[in-house]
């Protein structure tokens, strides 16, 4: 790991921003339309900052946002297969989670109901998902992959990445399903880096971090009642 004033910047800049976002997701519980708008200062006007501050840093902040053709075949192929995965993964521990008690969490701590969650759900899978791609991916990685070395950022970016999920998702598992769930973010992000890290831009994750929100989406039009899938409860039921 090389240690210099940019690397320094980083690391307490992305650390201190996902903390003060655990904070706010699992103690503070402000509503969505009000914790969003402290995400976005926290995800992209602190990061900002650090350009500003390193205007030298402006050519990779570009890089970030040039797309390539050739690496959203590969994205798009793991997207669909994310999004399987995690509705499988869902109906196959549906028993072993409290969908009442989330469902209730959503709708008494933030807001979220079966009225606004269609709009919620757009937000999330479209801008919500680039924010945090930016964030995750572009700052706490590409960028500091370039001042703090490979290894480093690859672990660190992966691990603040499952740890930033922690305090959203407070009390809604068992600790067993929740040391699955870190593990499977840590194992996500540690991909989305690879593919950043090949493609030098933000697209093939965000497009893969798009399908694993229309699959959380889905789930969530089931417990609002939106949606409700007869034929596959019957299936998964029945031989599972």
């Amino acid at each position: 790991m090389k240690i210099n004033r940019k690397s320094v910047f980083l690391i307490l800049s992305v650390t201190l921003s996902v903390l003060g976002m655990s904070i706010i997701d699992g103690f503070v519980q402000l509503p969505y339309l009000y914790k969003s708008i402290v995400k976005i200062f926290l995800f992209l006007v602190v990061p900002m900052a650090y350009f500003l501050r390193y205007k030298d840093q402006y050519s990779h902040l570009k890089k970030l946002f040039v797309p390539k053709k050739s690496d959203f075949k590969l994205a798009l192929l793991l997207g669909i297969g994310v999004y399987s995965v995690i509705l499988l993964a869902y109906f196959l521990l549906k028993n072993q989670i409290d969908l009442s008690s989330i469902r209730e969490s959503l709708t008494a701590n933030i807001g979220v109901n079966e009225h606004n969650f269609v709009y919620v759900a757009i937000y999330i899978s479209l801008i919500n998902s680039l924010l945090e791609e930016f964030f995750f991916r572009g700052f706490a990685f590409l960028i500091l992959k370039e001042n703090a070395g490979r290894l480093f950022a690859y672990v660190f970016s992966a691990l603040l990445f499952a740890l930033y999920h922690v305090g959203m998702t407070s009390g809604w598992f068992h600790w067993s399903i929740y040391l699955l769930a870190m593990t499977g973010l840590f194992a996500g992000g540690s991909i989305f880096n690879y593919l950043n890290e090949k493609s030098k831009n933000i697209y093939p994750s965000w497009l893969v971090h798009m399908f694993a929100n229309f699959a959380i989406n889905t789930v969530g039009f089931i417990l609002f009642g939106l949606i409700w899938l007869k034929g596959f409860y019957l299936y998964m039921n029945t031989y599972v």
